[in-house]
């Protein structure tokens, strides 16, 4: 009985394509095979690659964790309760390397029991089947059916709440009266509202579970590079720090003065308006420096008053725009001197109506050429000797 119940497994775990089992089949196949006792010779790592579809280095790795498994009576158990959620033998695979202890969990009294504890809030069993192969550790435990209700209201949606699981599924079981109320009340303390908070969470999840003193120290880190709290630009501000180090930040900010020859105070100015600059690579700062300096012959203040323009694409804005407007200037065809500000910082559609369709019939090849540049191709009227 307990090789027909093996074979059984096996076989639904290793069909992808076979549709959903109903859920009480862990029950059937219960019911089928008496409680095994322990067995001397049941070997956790074979178990794992026979039954459970991992690999050997994957199976040498995870049977540390359940080496106190003496037969396959409760992994069993919970494989069959996988299989039922509609779990294909892939996704089962990965969810036993990524947290073997579920092979050990009780699926009558915990897997289960949060079964029908979502399914009344409302998941189907596809997003239940999604919130277990994401965050299996805390479907072990029992809080995730009481918190879940408090995360669909933060982030609004579902789908939303799976973005942040996904790289942080603890949340699900981190306490909230201790852990993550208290989180968000220093955000709101900076001034952040619900959806402000909503969003800097999603963007940066560790913000709900970490410890209150590191979420004091961020709050801190921000408002030492001249953001004060309550401004529109806080949150962006947070983001942008995130969990760097205090060093890493101030090598960051070396790196801004050094590259844009920028002082103390006009780094503040540009990190007031564009946070984003502390996230940004040494060399692609550099790259748009060099154009920005070299060719268009900006100076550094102007850049630190109008930082965003560090964030458009070299090749495909800065560039082509500069070559376009410039082409206009020398041929007589701009009667104002817009500043080079203005020119990159219009969208699309505006630029393209402003600068290139009223020319069609003086300049017949500039919106071809303009298209070229954006490309990365530079045509002959825009090499300027």
């Amino acid at each position: 009985m307990l090789h027909l119940r093996r074979c059984i497994l096996t076989r639904l775990l290793s069909s992808p394509a076979a549709s959903p089992i109903p859920f009480p089949l862990h029950r059937l196949i219960s019911a089928a095979a008496p409680a095994v006792s322990p067995n001397p010779s049941f070997a956790v790592e074979d178990y794992l690659v026979g039954t459970c579809g991992l690999t050997r280095a994957q199976a040498l790795k995870a049977s540390t964790k359940i080496s106190h498994l003496k037969s396959p009576s409760r992994p069993d158990a919970v494989l069959a309760f996988l299989t039922g959620l509609g779990l294909s033998g892939a996704d089962v695979a990965a969810l036993v390397a990524k947290d073997p202890l579920f092979l050990c969990a009780g699926v009558e009294k915990t897997l289960a029991s949060n079964v029908a504890g979502l399914t009344d809030l409302g998941l189907s069993r596809t997003d239940i089947a999604r919130l277990v192969s994401l965050a299996p550790h805390s479907f072990r435990c029992k809080s995730i059916v009481s918190n879940l209700p408090y995360y669909l209201s933060l982030f609004g949606s579902y789908e939303n709440l799976l973005r942040v699981i996904k790289p942080n599924p603890g949340i699900l079981n981190s306490s909230l009266e201790k852990v993550v109320k208290p989180n968000l009340a220093i955000l709101r303390e900076c001034g952040l509202g619900a959806c402000h908070i909503s969003k800097l969470c999603m963007l940066v999840p560790r913000l709900l579970n970490s410890k209150q003193e590191r979420i004091q120290e961020m709050v801190a880190c921000a408002e030492g590079l001249g953001v004060p709290r309550g401004s529109a630009m806080f949150r962006h501000v947070l983001h942008a720090v995130g969990f760097r180090s205090r060093e890493t930040l101030a090598a960051k900010v070396d790196n801004l003065k050094k590259t844009l020859r920028w002082s103390d105070a006009e780094v503040g100015i540009a990190l007031s308006k564009a946070p984003c600059l502390l996230v940004k690579s040494k060399d692609m700062l550099l790259l748009r420096t060099e154009f920005l300096f070299s060719e268009v012959g900006l100076q550094p203040a102007f850049i630190a008053h109008c930082p965003a323009m560090l964030n458009y694409s070299l090749e495909g804005r800065l560039k082509p725009r500069y070559y376009a407007v410039k082409f206009l200037k020398q041929n007589g065809l701009l009667k104002c001197d817009p500043s080079y500000y203005s020119v990159v910082a219009a969208t699309e559609k505006a630029f393209v109506k402003k600068y290139i369709c009223p020319h069609e019939e003086a300049a017949p090849h500039l919106a071809e050429d303009y298209v070229a540049a954006c490309r990365g191709k530079l045509p002959a009227n825009f090499i300027f000797t």
